[in-house]
């Protein structure tokens, strides 16, 4: 089996890969709706596969896997060794997952970070109405994550929370404010969590995503305080979204001065960069995302060394679209013990569950997800539907 083409249009706001073969096999990929500007990086790729057994994953990876770097560039990588794996299923007739090692369980656990409303503001009240609205969802999600501090409004919105410059109007998604955080800004985080956790209680965990943007004395003040809420994670206080580096050693001087966990890992591309991070156990969490990493064989790689660091995995997944789903949930079945959950992903449009074949009609059910089992990643878009959300340059995506 050779590749013949690779292709990439943007549908919705989602940069979707499709690799074509000679034997009529083809594998789909998606990069998160965030990233709309990377099809002409994923098109880059296209003289390097052409030719190429795509069965062979690990041989095409080499061949183009020192060519991403961290988020958002290693995201065209990632989506094209979805689509890789997602033939190669195919051509097995096997799921991802049996390809990966098999399954270790029969069901993933999935946790709450992206079905969500407009918050009324950034007031205690605000917050504590949005997790109870969270809590009465029909998935029954066992945990929220929620964004305070540089990774929500309130940054903009609380006066003098920080003292710090803040971008207006930046233009991106991620752009990054920082600096030291006021007693004014870090009594109102107090305030925020405590009445999100009269709401919750212990029925229903919760994590916060909190940066990046934090000083490291900040970071270990607010760690502390948090203590006795028994939070599942802080996560990216120091660097994570769009932060090109990984910082080991400031990330392990905050853990080591809390018991509450801390994580980090959503923008961190390939194993190489995790090293430190899980070799010092800097961190208590990674959250790699299996599409910015360098792909689904590539997070496992990196799940498996953590668990020999007895280092907890929640992949990163909000953005990434439901053919994002589909690679979640192959990689996290074969995942070892140090695994808690993925980040349930929404897609750009509500118009893609109507495109998207191959996934039941309610998806979660208290917090669990099934594996599924047809061929390569489980999915597959229907080309007559999807066809009236093409652009005129990507007409011929789907033949």
């Amino acid at each position: 089996m050779k590749i013949t083409d690779l292709r990439c249009a943007v549908i919705g706001k989602h940069p979707i890969v499709r690799i074509v073969t000679d034997e009529g096999l083809y594998g789909l990929g998606e990069v998160e709706f965030t990233k709309t500007y990377l099809k002409p990086f994923v098109l880059h790729f296209r003289d390097a596969l052409i030719g190429e057994d795509p069965t062979d994953v690990e041989r095409v990876m080499l061949k183009i896997r020192q060519r991403g770097s961290f988020k958002p560039y290693g995201a065209a990588v990632s989506a094209i060794e979805h689509a890789l794996w997602d033939i190669a299923g195919k051509a097995a007739g096997v799921p991802a997952y049996k390809l990966l090692g098999g399954k270790v369980r029969d069901k993933v656990r999935v946790y709450n970070g992206s079905i969500r409303r407009k918050r009324a503001g950034d007031r205690p009240e605000d917050y504590a109405a949005d997790v109870k609205w969270m809590m009465e969802q029909p998935q029954n999600f066992f945990m929220i994550k929620q964004g305070i501090s540089f990774h929500s409004n309130m940054k903009d919105t609380i006066e003098g929370f920080h003292y710090g410059v803040t971008q207006k109007k930046a233009g991106y998604h991620g752009a990054m404010d920082q600096g030291v955080i006021s007693e004014r800004g870090f009594n109102h985080m107090l305030d925020c969590v405590i009445a999100m956790k009269e709401v919750l209680g212990d029925k229903v965990s919760l994590a916060l995503d909190c940066g990046p943007g934090w000083m490291l004395p900040d970071a270990i003040r607010f760690a502390r305080a948090v203590e006795k809420y028994n939070l599942m994670w802080l996560e990216d206080m120091l660097t994570g979204d769009y932060v090109p580096w990984v910082n080991p050693q400031a990330y392990r001087e905050l853990t080591t001065s809390t018991s509450t966990p801390i994580h980090t890992g959503e923008q961190i591309y390939l194993r190489h960069n995790f090293k430190e991070l899980i070799e010092t156990q800097a961190v208590r969490v990674i959250g790699p995302d299996p599409a910015d990493i360098g792909g689904i064989a590539e997070l496992k790689w990196v799940a498996e060394h953590a668990y020999m660091h007895s280092i907890l995995m929640a992949p990163h997944g909000t953005a990434n679209g439901l053919l994002g789903l589909g690679a979640l949930i192959n990689v996290c079945a074969t995942l070892p013990a140090n695994y808690v959950a993925f980040e349930y992903p929404s897609a750009s449009d509500p118009w893609w569950n109507d495109i998207v074949i191959g996934l039941p009609k309610q998806v979660v059910k208290d917090s669990m997800v099934d594996l599924l089992e047809a061929p390569g990643l489980g999915l597959d878009i229907d080309a007559q539907g999807a066809k009236q959300y093409l652009l005129a340059e990507d007409a011929g995506f789907f033949d």
